[in-house]
């Protein structure tokens, strides 16, 4: 496995951009100032050399990679784990080479952007990358996305997680056991690591009050959206009390029978990076498809979650939104994807090659009832 490095920023993962700037005289500590967005965006000369961002070419349907990619890297530490990730020679295995670099080692590196014409990669972009190899290594590893028909982006983005996941684990054996990795503990890789939470599922039995749980692990979450809502309540009906009863009664140990019982379903454990999922498109069985719901659901910048058990562990964990994938258009099937991303405390839209500033008052045209699109899946950090 070859190195991976950021291919959208040019600024190392491990610097921290300020967000404001430090003076020295007493003078100067008063007026408090506050960093432009453009401040180390430009070089000394005006020059674009200095800028951090790059935009990603679209293949004709891949806006819904594009974005997911952007998103995933305006994670800092899910970047920092990538690019200090070791170079490891590809895997051998009893039917010869493999044919092609893993997902992982795929990624764009910084030296392939190219710019200039129609690829100018907006007023903030530096470049564009064209990421030829990724995607030659997803179309081949899965058939799904293959085709030139719009793909869904939340279902990329747990496919790619789940699929680095998958390819680092048996590397991080092989590396430990070299003493030459020590980037995952507990036994799990660094995608478990930043996304991985957990969820209880609580059942009451109605007739012996007896409550049996089961823990289920999650690397995103998805919610049903309704009409003059928002996230947060989203959130509430996620864990909001099932009645099983009828044909649906739960089976109770104790009592040694179907019974009528009380399901509910509360976060147990919080990821540090919480992709939040929006369910926008609705299977209609009148017309036969899935249509889109155009429903305004605000999302804030900074989240508690509602919906945690009595167990969980720092319950009133704080999360901030740092990225956005927005979807544009009518339907599932195609349409449009473009992400917003909060770079050194400011935020730009990544459409593909361009990269252009928006203001952070403007967020609220993509809570769904705009035709600039609608908030599909958030991605929150962990404060701490």
């Amino acid at each position: 496995m070859s190195r991976v490095r950021f291919p959208f920023r040019s600024t190392p993962s491990t610097q921290q951009v300020p967000t404001t700037v430090v003076v020295q005289t007493p003078e100067q500590k008063k007026e408090s100032v506050t960093t432009s967005y453009w401040d180390g965006v430009y070089s000394e000369d005006g020059s674009k050399d200095g800028e951090r961002l790059w935009g990603i070419e679209n293949f004709g349907n891949t806006c819904y990679c594009n974005s997911v990619l952007q998103a995933l890297y305006a994670c800092q530490p899910f970047r920092a784990f990538v690019e200090a990730y070791p170079s490891t020679p590809p895997p051998v295995t009893p039917l010869g080479p493999p044919p092609g670099p893993p997902l992982l080692a795929s990624l764009p590196p910084p030296s392939a952007p190219r710019g200039g014409g129609p690829f100018s990669a907006g007023s903030l972009g530096r470049g564009v990358v064209r990421p030829e190899d990724v995607l030659k290594t997803i179309k081949r590893e899965n058939e799904m996305f293959r085709g030139m028909a719009q793909q869904d982006a939340h279902e990329f983005l747990g496919w790619v997680l789940n699929k680095v996941a998958e390819e680092v684990e048996p590397l991080d054996r092989h590396l430990k056991s070299k003493g030459s990795w020590n980037g995952s503990t507990g036994g799990k890789t660094f995608v478990q690591n930043l996304f991985e939470g957990s969820l209880t599922n609580e059942t009451r039995c109605l007739s012996c009050e007896t409550t049996s749980s089961r823990d289920e692990l999650f690397l995103d979450l998805s919610i049903d959206i309704e009409q003059h809502t928002s996230v947060t309540s989203c959130l509430r009906g996620f864990s909001a009390s099932e009645m099983l009863c009828q044909k649906n009664k739960f089976y109770c140990d104790s009592c040694c029978g179907l019974q009528e019982a009380e399901k509910r379903m509360k976060i147990k454990r919080l990821p540090h990076i919480l992709p939040l999922h929006l369910k926008r498109f609705k299977y209609q069985e009148s017309l036969g498809r899935y249509t889109k719901l155009f429903y305004r659901v605000p999302f804030p910048t900074q989240l508690r979650l509602p919906n945690t058990s009595d167990d969980a562990e720092n319950p009133d964990r704080l999360y901030e939104l740092f990225a956005v994938v927005v979807h544009i258009g009518n339907g599932p099937h195609h349409g449009h994807y473009v992400c917003l991303v909060k770079s050194a405390g400011r935020w730009v839209m990544c459409d593909d090659e361009n990269v252009e500033p928006i203001d952070e008052a403007d967020i609220f045209r993509y809570f769904g009832d705009y035709p600039s699109g609608a908030g599909y899946v958030m991605f929150y950090q962990a404060a701490d």
